[in-house]
């Protein structure tokens, strides 16, 4: 049976990361005096697209270099997902202001349950998907940054299937909240009647201890109870979010039975991935050791943050409060995503929710050179070895912690001659003992070792870090 962490990882155990900063430090990309003109990150169960989105929003901080990433998952919801986040990070300015972006973002990213127009969004975008999936060149001319040409028929058509089920208008194909409750019963058994101790508990005693005081208590138990982790505009979230939808093989007696329902994390929370670290240090400030935000200030200002970069390439500056004698910092940006504005903006366009099925200029999707994200078959990444093409190719390769069984010996001849590897640990997965998570470092660091790779930095228990990383340079090379 599924544990709390889930089968399908919806989002990730860990924060996320900026590949070039992890890979370009200390490391060249290729042997010499300088690096080759290409970064190629292989992604192995990341399970959603924070460290893509983190590290081609922050492209502008390095000496130009063509970004292209390799995208391996156990399942295709994954890839639909990416493709649907990732292009609401791309909508026109014109089209969908900044804070609208990071709201719905953060809403169809983490949430069970979202807005109906939301909802009318995914149906909007579900079909100009279709139109991806099966078209190849007219995906490539209007979206570009995707490549799926490597997926088998059989997968395309699945994809296909999934954006067909999203865009089913009717709300009582997938009850998600019957399926999160199904979920949490099973997971807490005799429990179940005392839930709200048990989820304190977990807060107390398992989250705190991980760094993560900023993830605020009636915030986390919110979300364990129905699956919101993100209200950041009133407004009735009682539409299904079709996006956390996938289905499972049963064994019946004798028999295999597919049953379709929420398979995901309901134990840790997708407030670890955008939500406990900041590069804007007064979201992290404490009064009598209490955080003064949460984690839902911190997540929807390092989203929103991400966009400004990605689309003005630049690094944004939080607006400030007005001082003693009235003045505001010059510096202040995004007076286009005002509250007024964003009003008026949705106002105007209420007959005709967001899509970009218009054939106006505000309908293009920002233009990002020089970046990939090619989506490889399903649990491909012990094929691609047989693959000349892929041999010596990658200068950054990154496993999660539940597809860290791949970073086997023979996999050392897809990285480059000298390479980063990063492989994200067990910190946060909350149901496991400290004993457990100390154990997992020692065996994949001894997996790591095995395949030739250094460590670059020492964590021996989960309060260190929720990555290792390591270096992989082949012996044959000077």
């Amino acid at each position: 049976m599924v544990d709390g962490f889930g089968a399908i990882t919806w989002w990730g155990f860990s924060p996320a990361l900026d590949f070039q900063e992890k890979g370009l430090e200390g490391l060249h990309v290729s042997g010499g005096d300088g690096d080759c003109e290409e970064f190629n990150v292989l992604m192995i169960g990341a399970g959603d697209c924070r460290h893509i989105l983190k590290t081609i929003s922050r492209k502008h901080r390095y000496p130009k270099k063509k970004i292209n990433f390799y995208v391996i998952e156990n399942s295709l919801e994954i890839y639909a997902r990416h493709m649907l986040l990732l292009n609401i990070a791309l909508e026109s300015p014109q089209k969908m202001g900044f804070q609208e972006k990071t709201e719905l973002f953060l809403e169809i990213y983490g949430n069970s349950l979202i807005r109906s127009h939301s909802s009318q969004y995914i149906v909007n975008k579900a079909n100009e998907f279709i139109k991806y999936v099966t078209d190849l060149d007219y995906m490539k001319e209007m979206m570009p940054i995707f490549d799926i040409s490597a997926l088998k028929f059989k997968e395309r058509d699945q994809l296909e299937a999934i954006y067909k089920f999203w865009r089913n208008p009717d709300v009582k194909v997938y009850d998600i909240s019957k399926y999160w409750d199904d979920r949490v019963r099973k997971h807490l058994g005799v429990r179940y009647d005392n839930k709200q101790g048990a989820f304190d508990w977990d807060y107390s005693m398992k989250l705190c201890e991980k760094d993560a005081k900023i993830i605020n208590i009636h915030v986390y138990s919110q979300w364990r109870r129905n699956g919101v982790a993100f209200e950041t505009r009133e407004g009735d979230y009682d539409s299904p979010n079709k996006t956390l939808a996938s289905g499972m093989i049963f064994k019946v007696g004798g028999d295999r039975i597919a049953q379709r329902g929420y398979w995901g994390d309901i134990v840790t929370s997708p407030f670890i991935t955008f939500g406990i670290e900041c590069e804007e240090k007064s979201l992290l400030k404490k009064a009598n050791d209490m955080h003064m935000k949460t984690s839902r200030d911190v997540s929807e200002y390092n989203v929103l943050s991400m966009l400004y970069e990605l689309t003005n390439n630049e690094i944004y500056v939080m607006p400030k409060q007005d001082g003693k004698d009235g003045t505001k910092k010059e510096e202040a940006k995004l007076t286009e995503i005002t509250e007024d504005e964003e009003e008026e903006d949705v106002n105007e366009n209420a007959e005709e929710p967001a899509s970009s099925e218009s054939t106006g200029e505000t309908a293009k999707l920002i233009q990002i050179e020089d970046v990939t994200v090619n989506f490889l078959p399903l649990s491909s990444a012990q094929e691609l070895k047989k693959k000349s093409k892929y041999h010596q190719l990658f200068h950054l390769v990154y496993f999660s912690n539940s597809m860290v069984h791949n970073l086997t010996p023979e996999i050392n001849t897809l990285f480059s001659e000298r390479a980063c590897v990063m492989l994200e640990t067990a910190k946060f997965m909350l149901d496991l003992k400290k004993e457990q998570t100390d154990e997992f470092v020692k065996k994949v660091s001894s997996m790591a070792k095995s395949v030739g790779c250094e460590p670059q930095t020492l964590c021996n228990s989960d309060k260190d870090s929720a990555f290792l990383k390591f270096t992989f340079r082949r012996k044959d090379q000077s």
